[in-house]
């Protein structure tokens, strides 16, 4: 009996760490600033904008080769920061397309803690700063990357764009963290459900989603139950041989984003 109440109690404890812990764990962020100098394409540059409680948060932004080629939003994975994402997505910008890499708070020197509903917020306004520089909603492309995919299903539902690209999407983070922590009721437990089964049904706009067929921290049947609930036109891209951060290693994943834009996005080539 004493066995099994001391069992019982480790638990407990168990659960209460993981509970008090979790956005630590859901958000491990890279606190150093990227260094632009290093990023290895020319014509970035940084941009600042500042949220609602005051925090100015760096972004960067490589703008369009044309006028009136797209631009990508791009809202990056929960590990690294902006300046990771640069030498994969080179090739769209060799093309042509601007980028827009969002800056998250509490990643790459920027200030703040990350949240659900903050970064939701933060994405808000950096799409307003976007529309600002006189990119119009038909030339805004959301491009999100694992956990980025709910922020980037979140603006598409509410506003209008060009194109929806997702980079390894999830249901919702709350069913992933329950796949990887089975022995918990951890989709109880979180706090940020990133839940985009209750958004993709509201986007209005061509969707490309892209998996890895080997990825293991966000299995590819959690992208195709999101693909099956967005609406038409959709397209879905499984690399056979990939996983969930080596997708760009395959050279089909930059030819189908590229010709996705330029059939569905005027200006996109």
């Amino acid at each position: 009996m004493n066995m099994i109440g001391t069992a019982v109690g480790v638990y407990v404890i168990l659960l209460v760490a993981v509970f008090v812990m979790q956005r630590s764990m859901l958000y491990p962020a890279a606190r150093q600033a990227p260094d632009i100098a290093t990023a290895g394409v020319s014509g970035i540059r940084v941009v600042t904008t500042e949220t609602a409680d005051g925090l100015n948060l760096s972004h960067w932004y490589r703008p369009p080769v044309d006028g009136q080629a797209p631009v990508l939003v791009v809202f990056h994975g929960n590990a690294g920061h902006i300046g990771d994402r640069v030498p994969k997505l080179a090739e769209l910008m060799e093309a042509g397309f601007g980028v827009l890499f969002a800056g998250y708070r509490g990643y790459g020197g920027n200030p703040g803690r990350p949240t659900e509903e903050d970064l939701t917020a933060d994405a808000r306004l950096l799409l307003d700063w976007l529309a600002e520089q006189g990119i119009a909603p038909r030339r805004t492309v959301l491009y999100g990357e694992s956990l980025g995919t709910g922020l980037a299903v979140k603006m598409a539902a509410e506003r209008p764009v060009a194109a929806v690209i997702l980079e390894s999407p999830y249901t919702s983070i709350a069913e992933v963290a329950q796949m990887h922590y089975w022995y918990m009721p951890a989709k109880w437990m979180i706090l940020d459900k990133w839940n985009s089964m209750d958004h993709i049904g509201q986007i209005g706009a061509p969707l490309l989603v892209i998996h890895g067929a080997r990825d293991r921290t966000i299995p590819t049947r959690y992208g195709r139950r999101l693909f099956e609930a967005a609406p038409d036109p959709k397209e879905m891209l499984v690399v056979d041989r990939a996983n969930h951060n080596d997708l760009y290693d395959f050279p089909q994943v930059s030819e189908r984003i590229i010709d996705f834009l330029q059939r569905h996005v005027p200006g996109g080539g």
